[in-house]
């Protein structure tokens, strides 16, 4: 007789994880997928089998979730809406000794969706939680932006959906150093785009939309080519989006060179010859080595060193010198 492929997942799961310790009374953050059942870990698998009950905040969407499994589980709702009266219920279950998981409909809990309340509420009673990472629609985004400019990140979520309030706190995250995740509804995209258009157009934004699943789409262009992009493909405004807004450049000091390059200079001028600063300079920040060397040196001037730079009297005749 042929095994049945949620039989078979089960069997992976335990193998993989059936020699871990799940202690009861510890409470089982899960994340699960958000688009592609493929994403669901093993270990996540043998939790949701081995736990009391199952927490979600939709039981409709976490039964279908768990019959896919072939898991039968009582299951405990646990939303935006009873979250605070609800948490005092599963508290009191884990407290008494009980495994309890929680799941959100899609991704990881207590991030953008219910979870936070439930995980303080345990963590004051002194109960265990137990995270099991997994799929997040907001670190996939920043993976695929490719913002090697940015320093950190911020999740940010939805905006408010009145237009003052969220013109005024779009702009208020336009300049940032570090890249900003934002969620977004299909009616709403449009309007979001156009906005970031006229805020911030020379930043890079990374659009993600339907992450994971048949018709993903990942585009990443300055703000102010996105209306236009958008506008050309009807289906680009549909399903669900996750924005990366990436960092934006660094504000151009003397020479035209960003003030991060200008740092570094000063840095390695501290250590290094001239030319051999601006060199390894301009590896590092990407820069051109010629106009890092001409800063240099007359940074050197204004202080009253040699103005030719260590012997360097033509920094241009090098080979394989940079001169963009």
């Amino acid at each position: 007789m042929s095994t049945s492929p949620s039989a078979s997942l089960i069997a992976a799961a335990s193998a993989a994880a059936g020699h871990q310790q799940f202690p009861g009374g510890t409470l089982y953050v899960v994340a699960t997928p958000i688009g592609n059942l493929a994403d669901l870990s093993l270990r996540a698998i043998h939790v949701l089998g081995l736990v009391d009950a199952v927490a979600c905040e939709d039981t409709r969407v976490s039964a279908q979730l768990l019959r896919w499994l072939g898991l039968h589980k009582p299951l405990l709702a646990l939303h935006q809406h009873n979250e605070q009266q609800a948490a005092e219920g599963l508290v009191a279950r884990l407290l008494a000794g009980e495994r309890i998981a929680y799941v959100s409909d899609a991704g990881t809990p207590a991030i953008s969706d219910p979870g936070a309340v439930l995980v303080a509420a345990a963590a004051r009673a002194g109960v265990r939680v137990m995270p099991l990472p997994g799929a997040s629609s907001a670190v996939a985004a920043l993976s695929v932006a490719g913002d090697a400019r940015a320093q950190g990140f911020r999740f940010v979520g939805f905006l408010p959906t009145k237009a003052a309030e969220r013109r005024a706190a779009l702009q208020a995250l336009t300049g940032a150093p570090h890249s900003q995740v934002l969620f977004e509804a299909p009616h709403r995209i449009q309007e979001l785009i156009a906005l970031l258009a006229e805020l911030a157009p020379e930043q890079t934004l990374t659009i993600c939309r339907e992450v994971t699943k048949q018709f993903e789409t990942i585009h990443t262009a300055p703000c102010a080519t996105l209306p236009a992009w958008m506008a050309a493909d009807k289906q680009r405004e549909r399903g669900e989006f996750v924005l990366v807004l990436h960092a934006a450049p660094a504000p151009a000091g003397e020479a035209g060179l960003p003030e991060d390059a200008q740092r570094t200079l000063r840095v390695l001028m501290r250590e290094l010859p001239l030319k051999q600063a601006a060199s390894l300079a301009a590896e590092l920040t990407g820069e051109s080595r010629k106009a890092l060397y001409q800063l240099a040196l007359a940074w050197k001037q204004d202080a009253g060193g040699d103005a030719n730079g260590d012997g360097d009297t033509d920094s241009d005749t090098d080979t394989g010198a940079r001169s963009d």
